[in-house]
């Protein structure tokens, strides 16, 4: 057996599925300190530990994070849009080593607030919420399998960095912790970056799935660019899917934040080691990986509606669990029934973004979505930690992100049907030399 008929493959194989490696690559990288939020709580609260601070003071510091991604994110969408990926992407790495660098070296919550909760959220907006839009417009065939391979990364992340997170502090203590993820995956992404590509027209190659007879459309020049951008963006807040889908984004994040960051400190308050506390989160996002991959197929064949609909339930349901849970196996059952729903809920907006909008600049729609998505992950983090310690106990945590995830399902119902495009004729409000395909007339000879 020789490795040439491999070889050959890869020669023809379409840059669509690099790309997607590369998405891929750069979403591992720059998680190995978000997702393990969890495990940074329980490190920061501990009062035998190096910090000993309060969970309301390092919950606030998790939901400045979360707010700022979100604040960052339409800014970076429409960075993408308007320059182009690479340059966004380039900004947030170099912001991810330096944030990495700061938070090595916090000694107060204050500049644990700055470094990890602003700093770290920019750097993470600035080449995330691009990244997502720009895989979707290589792919026309396929577009459910790709994008459940990129959203699958984040659960992945989770279930590998966790331990990893725990292990390095334990190991090499608060500075390594950072300093370690943050020079290598700095590197990393910064070359990483230099495989992206805008669209398919910027290599000369159509999209994945596309008739290769079918003339490949001119990339539009940068100043044609930022009247698209603008001009769909206008015409997209006019319609209640945009606000809604802001709301639902929301809703789901705001439920889930509180089970991701509180459910190790949970699993503790109940007599449970750190260790079991971060294995049962890692099961939860081993769960949530395959339901990550797998909505966005859902969503891509059965309509992105019915998907979401039925991760919001999923997720909402299985917290009643937590009521009695006090044993391991129970922590584990819940993480189970909820990894479900939780990698579900939020992996099909890339999709209906496309269903809703077609192959319209998106990047600036999905970065006011995870605006939703980042005030969302805020309030749960730092509203589950106030009940906490007003209360002494999770009970009211609990039953607040119940509701929040169930109202996430009353809001999908609202959302009008994924079977026809929004603003199908958007592109009418252009003027002619910005409207996709265009191709400007040769200019007259002398003398003519």
């Amino acid at each position: 057996m020789t490795l040439t008929p491999w070889l050959s493959q890869l020669r023809t194989m379409h840059y669509a599925w690099v790309m997607l490696v590369v998405a891929i690559a750069m979403r591992l990288i720059s998680s190995v300190e978000r997702t393990a939020s969890g495990v940074l709580l329980a490190y920061l609260v501990d009062p035998t530990g190096e910090f000993g601070w309060s969970r309301s003071e390092v919950g606030l510091a998790l939901s400045c994070q979360w707010i700022f991604s979100g604040v960052f994110g339409p800014p970076a969408g429409w960075l993408g849009d308007r320059y182009g990926i690479r340059l966004s992407m380039g900004l947030g790495a170099v912001l991810f080593l330096v944030a990495s660098l700061l938070i090595g070296i916090v000694t107060a919550p204050w500049q644990f607030v700055v470094c990890y909760g602003i700093l770290m959220s920019a750097s993470l907006a600035f080449f995330q919420v691009p990244l997502v839009s720009a895989v979707t417009m290589w792919f026309q065939k396929h577009l459910g399998v790709a994008m459940g391979m990129l959203q699958s990364a984040q659960g992945v992340a989770t279930l590998i960095f966790a331990p990893l997170m725990a292990f390095l502090l334990i190991t090499s203590g608060w500075r390594g912790a950072f300093w370690w993820p943050g020079i290598v995956g700095g590197l990393l992404l910064l070359g990483l970056a230099r495989f992206f590509y805008n669209e398919p027209a910027a290599i000369g190659l159509h999209p994945l799935g596309v008739d290769p007879r079918t003339p490949i459309k001119p990339v539009p020049p940068r100043a044609s660019a930022k009247i698209r951008t603008n001009i769909f963006l206008k015409q997209a807040r006019r319609t209640m899917a945009f606000w809604n889908l802001i709301g639902i984004h929301y809703w789901g994040c705001a439920g889930h934040a509180i089970i991701v960051v509180y459910l190790v400190d949970l699993v503790r308050t109940q007599g449970l080691s750190l260790a079991t506390g971060t294995l049962v989160v890692s099961t939860m996002s081993g769960v949530s990986a395959f339901t990550r991959f797998a909505v966005p197929i859902m969503a891509d064949r059965m309509g992105s509606k019915l998907a979401m609909g039925l991760c919001f339930t999923l997720q909402g349901l299985p917290i009643l669990l937590l009521f009695w849970a006090h044993e391991a196996w129970q922590f584990y059952l819940f993480a189970v029934l909820f990894g479900i729903g939780f990698g579900g809920e939020m992996s099909a907006f890339p999709i209906i973004n496309r269903q809703y909008y077609g192959h319209a600049p998106t990047s600036t729609v999905y970065g006011w979505q995870m605006l939703g998505s980042g005030i969302g992950m805020a309030s749960g983090a730092f509203v589950g930690g106030l009940l906490r310690d007003l209360t002494g106990a999770y009970t009211l945590t609990l039953f607040c992100s119940f509701v929040l995830s169930m109202a996430g399902t009353v809001s999908i119902l609202l959302l009008p049907s994924t079977s026809k495009l929004q603003i199908p004729a958007w592109e009418d409000e252009l003027p002619a030399e910005a409207r996709t395909g265009f191709v400007p007339r040769p200019s007259a000879a002398p003398g003519d």
